[in-house]
């Protein structure tokens, strides 16, 4: 008898082999956001993942949510962090946003992005610099958020600022997208994820409603280390594993469809050639387990959660870049076109280790960890 998760791998797969597929080359080639892509996923009610039941959502936690993230970015990298991002910002409506929006959320008609980086802090996303002030019933905000993904087509962004009138480091929003004094400083022109409508946004004393803080005020960094960054780190793994399965096996593909004329022979019979497949065979496997292994410690509360969450993330960036480059090598001049795909993976996979936490930040965080320092 099928269970609920073969189900969902079913679906999952016949959407990655019949929207997502066919519609990566274009989504990178021109830059558009893969909607037709969103809309199944939507359809399917993927994009309730993280979603409880009594919201509609299907509730697939973050095993699932790691799953679907792995599986659409093998195919399309643009879609999968759109995914991210929503499944993101869907984890703290879930906990802090009233009955109607989590339903929307669950439902797909509410589209969720991450708003936290910003120009002033960069890398440092718990601190943000951006403002909120009290003025009669509303509140103010004033802001140079970097980069949010689906900054145009989201619904609405999950916002952070200084707090109100609380201590701490920070507060949480739900604010429109598109509202007066929002403007989205786009279209993303980007290396890689050409698709995914990252952009600066700015608030320009854009007003919201004091019933749009999400949780306390000066609460946003509990909320950020406690809901977000667990789930954030994690599908921010799958997505880089993602990408390497896909570059492998179009790497595998072309290795043993080229072949030397004059030696009637394929280019993966050259043993050198079969070792670089193998490398990144391997490189992608250790980047596999190690966040399978933190989802598991996640799921029973392992005391190496937080040092196992932070090591995936920062594993599998470093890894697909290395595993991208020998996938470039072993395709040689052919990787630089198009139609054979190695280049789009490996202009994506160049995100994975810049997108905050950093790699170069998580090390610093594993770094102290390990020499029993306080992280901050």
């Amino acid at each position: 008898m099928a269970t609920q998760t073969d189900s969902y791998r079913d679906v999952l797969e016949t959407i990655c082999q019949e929207t997502i597929a066919p519609q990566a080359l274009e989504v990178d080639r021109t830059g558009t956001f893969p909607e037709r892509s969103l809309s199944a996923l939507q359809a399917a009610g993927l994009l309730g993942a993280v979603s409880a039941p009594e919201t509609g959502g299907s509730a697939l936690g973050i095993p699932g949510a790691v799953r679907i993230v792995r599986r659409v970015a093998e195919e399309c990298g643009s879609t999968a962090m759109v995914l991210c991002m929503h499944y993101c910002g869907t984890a703290v409506l879930e906990q802090y946003a009233p009955m109607d929006v989590r339903r929307a959320a669950a439902a797909g008609d509410h589209r969720s992005a991450l708003a936290f980086s910003e120009a002033g802090s960069r890398s440092h996303f718990w601190a943000p610099v951006s403002t909120a002030r009290a003025d009669g019933e509303d509140v103010v905000l004033d802001a140079r958020k970097s980069w949010v993904t689906s900054a145009s087509r989201a619904t609405a962004y999950v916002w952070s600022s200084r707090p109100l009138a609380a201590d701490g480091w920070s507060t949480i929003w739900l604010v429109p997208a598109g509202a007066p004094g929002l403007p989205v400083h786009g279209p993303f022109e980007g290396l890689g994820l050409r698709g995914n409508d990252s952009s600066p946004v700015s608030a320009e004393g854009a007003r919201v409603p004091r019933s749009a803080m999400l949780g306390p005020d000066g609460g946003g960094f509990d909320i950020m280390m406690g809901v977000v960054l667990p789930l954030f780190n994690l599908l921010i793994a799958a997505w880089p594993i993602g990408l390497m399965e896909g570059a492998l096996r179009r790497t595998a593909e072309h290795a043993s469809g080229v072949r030397y004329a004059h030696l009637d022979t394929a280019l993966a019979d050259l043993p050198t050639i079969r070792s670089y497949i193998a490398r990144m065979r391997v490189k992608s496997d250790m980047a596999a387990a190690l966040l399978d292994d933190a989802v598991a410690a996640v799921a029973t509360g392992r005391p190496d959660t937080m040092p196992r969450v932070l090591e995936a993330k920062a594993a599998a960036g470093e890894t697909a870049t290395e595993v991208l480059d020998l996938a470039m090598r072993v395709c040689g001049g052919a990787a630089f076109r198009k139609d054979v795909g190695v280049e789009r993976y490996f202009r994506d996979t160049r995100a994975a280790g810049v997108m905050a936490p950093t790699t170069d930040l998580l090390y610093d965080f594993l770094g102290k960890a390990v020499c029993g320092l306080p992280l901050f």
